[in-house]
């Protein structure tokens, strides 16, 4: 398929690894002009080289944290003028005991999880109405609105930015400019991975991958019956970000295998 997006330039925010990357190769894949972000240089500069010399396009590897100011400072500077905006952070850490989560716990992920994302976007929406055109797509995740009680760091900050996006896409759909969430369930990504010694502790469960993963199994049913790849989002994700997408303003797509069981 045809995205109709060849020569127009992306920011991929968090795009080194796991979804981002995925997003990424497919947004390069199309013939953008790529420019990726992230916190760590050596895997941020592989990627970017691995992306640019696989597809034949010039990719941009902006080390930077959007969490924090200096951090979206720095991606202004390196791409001012984005055409299209895709927005993705590291997993935070699974918590335990609701009751061990602290006020420093939970400023962290409202400042990484909803003020970053919030802030790029509000930097970046002028500029797109300018044009008469721009696409945003959050790479969030489906606990926004499957509440999991061991992903209190993850859900509710994503959960406002959902309400966010969903209320900002419907005044500037009118020119051309259209924000879409894509809220992933279960992946196998390196984020996940890293995330498995803190599910592990919260669960009081032996640092033994049969352990983890039987717990993990029995309280994540998955209808599809397996954990997708970043590559199972990715093609989504590449939509959203092409004319093609022009009649899908405010949405919240959940790809979770069948997971969550609500209607809407």
């Amino acid at each position: 398929m045809d995205l109709q997006i060849s020569g127009k330039k992306a920011l991929m925010a968090g795009g080194s690894a796991g979804m981002g990357r995925a997003t990424a190769e497919r947004l390069a894949e199309a013939g953008v002009e790529l420019f990726i972000s992230a916190r760590r240089e050596e895997r941020l500069m592989t990627a970017a080289r691995a992306i640019s010399e696989k597809y034949q396009i010039n990719v941009t590897p902006v080390v930077a944290d959007s969490s924090t100011e200096s951090g979206r400072k720095a991606l202004f500077s390196a791409c001012p003028d984005p055409d299209i905006l895709a927005i993705t952070i590291k997993p935070p850490p699974v918590n335990g005991d609701f009751l061990e989560v602290t006020p420093e716990m939970w400023r962290e992920s409202v400042e990484t999880a909803l003020i970053g994302p919030i802030e790029i976007m509000r930097y970046y929406i002028p500029i797109m109405k300018e044009k008469r055109w721009g696409r945003i797509v959050n790479i969030a995740t489906f606990s926004a609105k499957n509440p999991m009680i061991w992903r209190l760091m993850s859900g509710p900050a994503r959960s406002a930015l959902v309400n966010y996006t969903a209320s900002v896409s419907r005044e500037i759909a009118q020119f051309g400019v259209n924000i879409n969430n894509i809220l992933p369930g279960m992946f196998q990504t390196e984020g996940a991975q890293e995330n498995v010694e803190s599910y592990a502790r919260a669960f009081d469960l032996p640092m033994e991958h049969k352990a983890i993963a039987s717990h993990f199994e029995k309280n994540n049913k998955i209808p599809a019956g397996f954990a997708a790849s970043a590559d199972d989002m990715a093609p989504m994700a590449a939509l959203l970000c092409s004319p093609l997408s022009r009649f899908i303003v405010g949405q919240n797509i959940v790809i979770d295998g069948g997971q969550h069981q609500s209607l809407f």
